[in-house]
């Protein structure tokens, strides 16, 4: 009796020290996970302040961020609805509304301090609009991704993502220069010319820019026809130098649908997304619908990629990316418009560390969220295509201890900024 007394009690006692374990490795566990910082963020609901001429965005499909802290955006004007453009008809149905010009230039209060952009002389204004750029001169570049058979240059056409990402032919084989003004600089390519993803002349769709200060030569992530990088001297236009995936000669040969439990695709699907130069010389790309990010040295040398959501279909997840302002760099920040959120990244490993943002209408919410940009202050900058038509803003709060993979959406903890 007492033999089996002393074993109950032996028992009751390892199963209490395996509790106390289990208690202590949870509160480890807790500590850990606190430790590990990352950018924290705030939607700012009153940002930007309500626009003049009862304007409305349509699909808004680019935005940067240039050296004096202003926010630029542009968008589709042919995306609106029939009632959202009432005021535009002749003569005019109703008081409201109609389109914002294309390009919106706003400060960092949210107020509008310029706008313009359209056909004009001496250029072809895209049809479908994609892509904006402010470089380090202070010169604005703008992409698009449209095709039809409407005039190069005439209204812009009301073209969804997902429509253009076919093989169909493309209008919009080029990119435009302009001042902040508004002034025409210089055009690369030509209207429904393009020959491929090995044409030196003309682009096919191309997606966004960026200028490398270092060197003064611009990325294009070449894009929605084509399925490649593609790099020209920013001030004469002259071509340099193209890669596709992994840095191979880029094939247009039909992929088919993706496939994530197929073996990695050898080359790019349409469309390829951003093309984004790292203060460290790296040129971070996104291969939007491979669910992937590729990384390359400057001459289109494979460094090494990252698969995000390898089950999203349609749209894929990596739509955009922005930096964070710290000297190193540190973070990646990353617009997945399917999958309605923002990653947050380690930039030199490529690990997720956490995401933020929601499917749906209301402020730190998202609908298909397309592009995404930074201020020196550390803010994000959030577009949004289809019917989302909306531009945000980010508040950057610090770095703070992560409590959960998905913070969902990151409301203001009070009611002010």
């Amino acid at each position: 009796m007492k033999r089996n007394l002393y074993a109950g009690a032996g028992f009751l006692a390892v199963l209490a020290a395996l509790g106390t374990g289990s208690v202590l490795l949870d509160k480890r566990a807790a500590v850990e996970a606190a430790a590990v910082q990352a950018p924290m963020f705030e939607v700012d609901p009153m940002w930007p302040k309500p626009l003049p001429n009862h304007w409305l965005l349509g699909m808004t499909i680019g935005v940067s961020v240039d050296g004096q802290d202003h926010i630029w955006i542009i968008h589709r004007q042919g995306s609106l609805e029939r009632m959202e453009n009432y005021a535009a008809s002749n003569p005019p149905a109703s008081e409201c509304c109609s389109a914002a010009p294309p390009v919106l230039e706003f400060d960092e209060q949210g107020n509008l301090l310029a706008h313009w952009g359209g056909p004009g002389e001496g250029y072809n204004w895209p049809l479908s609009n994609h892509g904006i750029t402010v470089d380090y001169k202070g010169n604005v570049w703008i992409g698009g991704n449209g095709r039809g058979t409407a005039a190069a240059g005439g209204p812009a056409l009301p073209t969804a993502e997902v429509q253009v990402a076919s093989n169909a032919a493309f209008n919009d084989n080029m990119i435009l220069k302009f001042t902040q003004g508004g002034k025409f600089l210089m055009q690369i390519g030509k209207p429904g010319q393009s020959k491929g993803s090995n044409d030196v002349n003309n682009l096919k769709g191309p997606a966004k820019m960026f200028v490398d200060k270092a060197t003064n030569e611009l990325y294009v992530a070449d894009g929605y026809g084509n399925r490649r990088v593609i790099v020209f001297d920013a001030e004469t236009g002259k071509y340099k130098r193209h890669w596709g995936a992994y840095g191979h000669k880029p094939d247009d040969t039909d992929l088919g649908p993706y496939n994530p439990d197929a073996p990695l695709a050898q080359q790019f699907r349409n469309p390829v997304h951003c093309a984004e130069l790292s203060d460290g010389g790296l040129l971070y790309t996104c291969d939007r619908v491979n669910d992937r990010i590729q990384v390359f040295k400057p001459d289109g040398t494979f460094v090494k990629e990252m698969i995000i959501a390898k089950r999203t279909l349609g749209d894929g997840s990596v739509w955009d990316i922005a930096f964070s302002k710290d000297p190193q760099q540190k973070y990646i920040y990353v617009a997945d418009g399917s999958n309605e959120k923002v990653y947050i990244l380690l930039r030199d490993t490529l690990e997720i560390l956490t995401s933020f943002g929601d499917g749906g209408r209301q402020p730190g919410e998202f609908y298909a969220v397309h592009s995404i940009a930074t201020d020196s202050k550390g803010n994000i900058y959030t577009t949004e295509t289809y019917r989302g038509q909306r531009v945000q803003k980010f508040v950057y709060k610090g770095l703070g201890p992560l409590t959960k993979q998905d913070q969902g959406v990151v409301w203001p903890k009070s009611g002010g900024k």
